[in-house]
């Protein structure tokens, strides 16, 4: 931050000399001291003591104030560390009758500083969501988190996608729908921007005109989620311009998502739909589950195990014909097929109807 306009000649360069200071830590590898001065808000106790030496020497007291996930990384170390600081910076500087007496570590959220931007350790602010507010705004814990920006005369068709999406374990939020009335309808978007997974854009033609959805798109681009436009009539611009709109029937677009956050969020969306077959409730719900089973590309150990488990524990899965097999040509191949085709590996049914490794 800037420091105000002093008669010292110290307080008035202390940016300087910590640029250089941040340097010289680069230099000798010195890394935690370096970040703690890139994240930290300067104040400056001026003349904090006086000596008539020399024609008078002053002593100030410099406050760095830094992000409370730091401080807490070296509270342990504060003091060794405020005296490192303060030797280094008395090698820094050579304003004379004028010295750094101490240096006190303190917590605080930093402003950004552009040579603190461009030393790449400045530590991203981020938003806070308390167990409480998540489980208010999404359905369940073990859901995948998706966000449907949408303009509100499209309110219907989201309300639709929503429950859609809920078959395969996905949460979704949809302004008009989940904002309880006695919230703050700002700052409960807000919350759910920043503990989604993804965002979908459902883009038909006068989405840009919105006042919010513009916003909620670059909420997720900052955030790097995963980003799904669908082509309702508006084709993706801007920040969303650079990724492939969705174009398909609407009664498709369900599976579709699935299907691209396979592909671009893969462990978090496999072990949601994973959940969402241990909770499978019907043959139909099986049969729908089962139609995304050609579209994995990859399992690891631990998922193939729960996947077996939930056929071989849930009669809803194992009977139902998508997931045993049975009439493939209507239904798919399948469980044991893709379970082969991914790992390679041969799975049979026991005589208890179980899905089992045969070799």
């Amino acid at each position: 931050m800037s420091v105000r306009e002093s008669e010292f000649e110290l307080p008035k360069d202390i940016e300087r000399y910590l640029a250089m200071l941040s340097k010289i830590y680069v230099k000798e590898n010195r890394k935690q001291l370096q970040e703690i001065i890139v994240n930290s808000q300067v104040k400056i106790h001026e003349g904090m003591s006086y000596d008539r030496w020399n024609g008078g020497t002053y002593g100030h007291a410099l406050h760095l104030i830094v992000p409370e996930a730091l401080y807490l990384d070296i509270v342990n170390q504060r003091g060794g560390i405020q005296k490192q600081i303060r030797e280094d910076l008395e090698k820094v500087h050579n304003v004379q009758n004028e010295f750094i007496e101490e240096v006190f570590l303190e917590v605080e959220t930093a402003e950004d500083q552009d040579w603190r931007k461009e030393s790449g350790l400045l530590l991203d602010a981020k938003r806070v969501i308390s167990p409480d507010t998540a489980s208010r705004i999404w359905v369940n814990k073990e859901h995948y988190r998706l966000f449907l920006s949408h303009k509100a005369e499209f309110k219907e068709g989201a309300a639709e996608l929503k429950e859609r999406l809920l078959v395969y374990g996905i949460s979704s939020f949809v302004a008009h729908e989940d904002i309880h009335p006695a919230k703050e309808w700002q700052d409960e978007i807000e919350n759910a921007l920043f503990s989604m997974n993804a965002l979908v854009a459902l883009m038909t033609e006068r989405f840009h005109d919105s006042d919010w959805t513009d916003q909620e798109v670059g909420a997720a681009f900052v955030r790097g989620v995963p980003i799904i436009p669908v082509n309702l009539g508006k084709v993706p611009y801007g920040f969303i311009g650079k990724f492939q709109a969705l174009s398909c029937s609407w009664d498709m677009v369900a599976k579709e998502i699935v299907k691209i956050l396979l592909e671009k969020d893969r462990n978090p969306m496999m072990n949601t739909y994973i959940n969402a077959v241990q909770n499978c409730d019907s043959y139909a719900h099986g049969n729908t589950l089962s139609e995304i089973l050609p579209c994995i590309n990859e399992l690891n150990d631990q998922q193939v195990n729960n996947l077996i488990s939930a056929f071989n524990e849930n009669q809803q899965v194992s009977d139902s014909f998508g997931f045993s097999g049975k009439f493939s040509s209507l239904y798919g191949d399948g469980l044991a097929y893709h379970l082969k085709r991914l790992t390679g590996r041969t799975y049979g049914l026991s005589e208890l109807g179980k899905i089992e490794v045969v070799s």
